[in-house]
């Protein structure tokens, strides 16, 4: 039986995984296991750790319920961060993945439980070398939980177009805003999480999938959404790492109010139908970005692009922003839409100017360590 943690609703906190480079042709390099000795001689009580190849590092946020604050821990951590990979002589990069690296060429990082992914799921394990922004959600109970990740199965199209940040992998455009979430999908219990309507029957679900060895944990569930229980959260799993950390913590803002309108307006109930078009909305955000077409099946109204969804939300969600605290945010976000390119197409502009995906990389690291 899982027991859900119950925790203060709207806190959030956020991961990022971040690229490590060389600073010679600005490829992936292994070292994350450099950079977390140099980080770890001195007590810092930050969140940074390995992830699942040498190349990736990912830090967390503490639990914050103001924004701010949360963007105030991202700068001292980044801070941090950037000192130490100078004297190592390593770059770090946002984007969701890559543009030039080759899986094969990727270690694993040596750990009991990454060894065992290894062992489980073979070149998949080197090839999950993308890296994504988690978004954590406080939830006062289970039922809750399930609840929110049911309602917010609608916008996760919305989500993915906003950090849409890998349009090219392995050396090659690949067409996609974001072609992260491509890989992700090769591992099995990817996508949605099954219409059960609360915790319980989570449970039972749960229960089923362990007796038959297929899971062992929550960490075996790769879904889009899913629930924490023992954080006492939901996380949204679709984001990139967007390029800079003003959008990330933008995204995490946008997260929170729209759980509070959505914790608040009691009316809305989830209905399964909302999958009928799940896979194919967000096929459209991941391949076409804002642009993509997004069909909500529970609504007469015509298609409408992603974008204009947004800024519909975002209207929706004026008056509960204003009580948050998060109207500052979403103008952000706003903003961002009405005035500049999105993460996906500056790569490629980036790209056309200067012809060389390795520039594409040094202007990208500059970026997220904001030493431009």
């Amino acid at each position: 039986m899982l027991e859900f943690n119950s925790s203060t609703p709207l806190t959030m906190g956020v991961e990022l995984e971040l690229q490590i480079v060389n600073r010679r042709d600005f490829n992936l390099t292994s070292g994350s296991s450099d950079l977390l000795a140099l980080l770890n001689k001195k007590p810092h009580g930050y969140d940074i750790k390995p992830e699942i190849t040498e190349s990736m590092i990912e830090i967390a946020t503490s639990v914050h319920t103001d924004h701010q604050e949360m963007l105030a821990e991202l700068k001292a951590m980044r801070t941090l961060l950037v000192a130490a990979a100078e004297k190592t002589n390593l770059g770090l990069a946002g984007g969701g993945a890559h543009p030039f690296q080759h899986w094969d060429d990727q270690r694993i990082y040596p750990s009991e439980r990454y060894a065992l992914v290894s062992e489980l799921y073979g070149y998949l394990a080197k090839q999950f070398t993308v890296y994504g922004q988690h978004i954590h959600i406080g939830c006062v109970n289970g039922d809750e939980g399930i609840r929110l990740v049911h309602l917010l199965a609608r916008y996760i199209p919305h989500f993915i177009a906003l950090s849409a940040s890998s349009p090219f992998y392995q050396g090659v455009d690949t067409s996609f805003q974001s072609s992260r979430l491509t890989s992700i999908n090769a591992f099995p219990l990817s996508g949605y999480m099954p219409f059960v309507s609360d915790w319980e029957g989570f449970n039972r679900y749960f229960k089923t999938m362990k007796d038959l060895g297929i899971v062992a944990s929550m960490k075996d569930f790769y879904w889009d959404i899913r629930p924490k229980p023992e954080y006492g959260t939901i996380e949204i799993r679709v984001c990139d790492t967007p390029l800079e950390i003003e959008t990330a913590v933008a995204l995490a803002a946008y997260a929170q109010t729209l759980c509070k309108y959505l914790l608040e307006h009691r009316e809305l109930v989830p209905n399964q139908d909302v999958y009928l078009t799940y896979t194919y909305n967000r096929f459209q955000s991941c391949r076409f970005g804002l642009k993509g077409n997004l069909i909500n099946p529970l609504s007469n109204e015509p298609q409408a692009t992603i974008k204009e969804d947004i800024f519909q939300t975002l209207m929706l969600l004026t008056e509960t922003a204003q009580e948050l605290g998060t109207a500052d945010a979403l103008r952000l976000l706003t903003n961002r839409l009405l005035e500049r390119p999105s993460d996906a197409d500056w790569l490629r502009s980036t790209y056309t100017q200067g012809g060389s995906l390795s520039e594409v990389v040094r202007q990208q690291s500059e970026m997220w360590m904001a030493t431009k």
